[in-house]
């Protein structure tokens, strides 16, 4: 008992699930009947997966389930229902791609309490063929000429003329629906509902039914039925336009302009609940729009139709032929194919088809010209897309070639000890030479500083007169070489900055030409020096002038050998020590005391 009890009260709260979550939307707050009614259909609609599912897919559906055959009055129980569904939405999953696939339990089971609440409110736990028809062609996806046309086959005769007393129960069942969705009283059944659709009782075709089932506005029983179809058609419309009330700048779905205020717009949400501000009243006449045109294709528009390029109307649906098909007898399919008049009337009819189909389309010769065309086009299309994959595969390949051989890979190196050895004996060699180059420039400065001390002291000597004081000589001090703490850095300075603070007459020396040579340099400047020395000695004292020759002709001897070690600067200490040869003099003069 407890467990029929707690499966009673799950089964009642999945029959009420549907309606709890329709409440949750809040719908009843739109102010018109008409729309609360299409938006709760359509909840149920797309809450159902229902909207998924073509017309044409339901008629197939109807048609491999046996509802073909059987009578309109004929009862099924809830379990073929069931199975009836399950059907529709297991084929329905098959043709979905695999990113869009639906909770089939879920549907079959929201469905199924939707249906059995509607038309099954007593509980017998079976519903007509006719109720189950009507339901399903009404709330499946799928244009509304299409829905209509079905359903006119269910309640028209063999002559193709609707019989009043099935539109009467189609009206009787499809009304079942607002009803389910409390919306009863507006637009619940009534006896008169007939009369209302088709006032004069005359002989209604297919064509005359579309016109009125079609028509703008509709039977005011079925006003809600195109309007559905049209809130499908404009869920993802996209107006730029600001709303007058709720200052929105863009809207979805419906945009309804007033006939009065100008340039007063609503949204569909501000005009269904009834909201206006500023001198617009909800007692003026709207316009609904289920689409935006901007100003300049509507100047187009109107001047097009006013030079008579569109037409004024188009027909709200293509004309179909008043002759109706003769359906076949599924139930009995042995009967259609005895007697050979009717196979020939079945004959007639289809080749009467076809002569339509290819009067309505093109010629034969222009479809086959234009199927050749196509294919021609798909064969340059993926010709076209194969050349392009191949050049983005070239282009790829020679990217990774050109980065491979830019950057090297640490594989490569290590399979290339030689050329590291190289790599490093370079490096080495280079840091050896700038250290070296350093060096030797700093070695220049200092030996440009003291030739300059050599050559003032040589220039005070022979300026002076010969009967000058020895003293006067020994006043000429040698400026001492200014050594630099940087001569192991690498080298930025320019050759004249090497020759910084020495005096006027080394820089004439080296400004002249083109830059020299600093070892050819200081060997003209070593015999610059030994003829200075050698024209000094001559007015010297005669006891001293073989001596000071001696050393002088040794000085320039052992400096040009210094000078000739090309190689390296090993000898720099004794190159400084032959600098100072002013020493020398001035004590060679001090010694000798004599008066020249």
């Amino acid at each position: 008992m407890i467990e029929e009890g707690s499966k009673s009260s799950k089964a009642t709260v999945e029959k009420r699930q549907l309606f709890m979550e329709m409440r949750a939307q809040n719908f009843d707050v739109i102010r018109l009947s008409t729309y609360r009614t299409a938006c709760k259909l359509r909840f149920v609609q797309k809450r159902c997966n229902l909207h998924l599912v073509d017309v044409w897919n339901m008629i197939e559906a109807f048609r491999d389930n046996g509802l073909s055959t059987l009578d309109h009055n004929a009862e099924i129980n809830v379990s073929r229902l069931e199975t009836i569904l399950s059907s529709i939405f297991y084929q329905l999953n098959k043709r979905l791609p695999t990113t869009h696939q639906i909770n089939v339990e879920q549907s079959i089971g929201l469905l199924l309490n939707f249906m059995v609440a509607t038309y099954d409110s007593e509980g017998h736990g079976k519903l007509t063929v006719f109720s189950v028809k009507s339901m399903l062609a009404t709330m499946c996806g799928g244009k509304i000429v299409d829905k209509l046309r079905y359903i006119f086959s269910q309640i028209s005769d063999s002559s193709g003329t609707m019989v009043f007393a099935k539109f009467d129960q189609f009206l009787r069942e499809v009304l079942k629906l607002p009803t389910a969705v409390f919306e009863g009283p507006s637009f619940g059944y009534t006896e008169h509902s007939v009369r209302t659709c088709f006032p004069q009782q005359k002989k209604i075709l297919l064509n005359t039914f579309l016109d009125v089932m079609m028509a703008d506005p509709p039977p005011q029983c079925l006003v809600w039925l195109p309007l559905m179809h049209r809130l499908a058609n404009v869920e993802n419309v996209f107006h730029p336009v600001e709303c007058s009330y709720c200052r929105s700048e863009s809207m979805m779905g419906f945009r309804y302009r007033c006939q009065q205020c100008h340039g007063y717009q609503l949204c569909q949400n501000c005009f269904w609940r009834g909201h206006a501000s500023g001198p617009h009243s909800n007692q003026h006449q709207m316009k609904e729009h289920s689409s935006w045109k901007s100003p300049a294709k509507k100047l187009s528009h109107a001047i097009s139709k006013s030079l008579g390029c569109v037409p004024i109307g188009e027909p709200p649906h293509p004309v179909f032929p008043e002759a109706a098909e003769r359906p076949q007898d599924l139930a009995h399919p042995a009967s259609t194919l005895e007697s050979p008049s009717r196979l020939d009337e079945e004959h007639r009819l289809i080749a009467r088809y076809a002569a339509r189909l290819a009067a309505e389309q093109c010629p034969p010769t222009d479809l086959s010209f234009s199927f050749d065309a196509n294919k021609q086009q798909r064969q340059l299309i993926a010709e076209l897309e194969n050349k392009n994959r191949e050049i983005l595969q070239e282009i790829q390949r020679l990217r990774l070639e050109h980065e491979q051989a830019s950057q090297p890979t640490p594989e490569k190196a290590q399979q290339n000890p030689t050329l590291l050895a190289e790599l490093r004996l370079l490096r080495h060699r280079k840091d050896e030479l700038e250290k070296r180059m350093s060096a030797l420039q700093e070695s220049r400065r200092e030996l440009m500083v003291q030739l300059e001390g050599l050559m003032r002291l040589l220039k005070a000597q022979t300026g002076g007169s010969p009967h000058s004081s020895p003293s006067h000589s020994a006043s000429c001090t040698m400026p001492m070489p200014i050594r630099s703490t940087s001569a192991g850095s690498t080298p930025t300075h320019t050759p004249q900055d090497c020759l910084a603070g020495v005096g006027d007459d080394v820089l004439d020396a080296f400004s002249q030409g083109v830059p020299r040579n600093l070892r050819n340099d200081l060997l003209v400047a070593a015999d610059s020096i030994t003829n200075t020395m050698s024209s000094l000695v001559k007015e010297l004292h005669s006891g001293t002038e073989m001596v000071y020759e001696e050393y002088t002709r040794k000085w320039c001897f052992d400096f040009k050998c210094c000078l000739s070690d090309g190689d390296s600067f090993s000898g720099l200490p004794d190159l400084e020590r032959l600098l100072n040869v002013p020493l020398c003099l001035h004590l060679i003069n001090n010694t000798n005391k004599t008066p020249v």
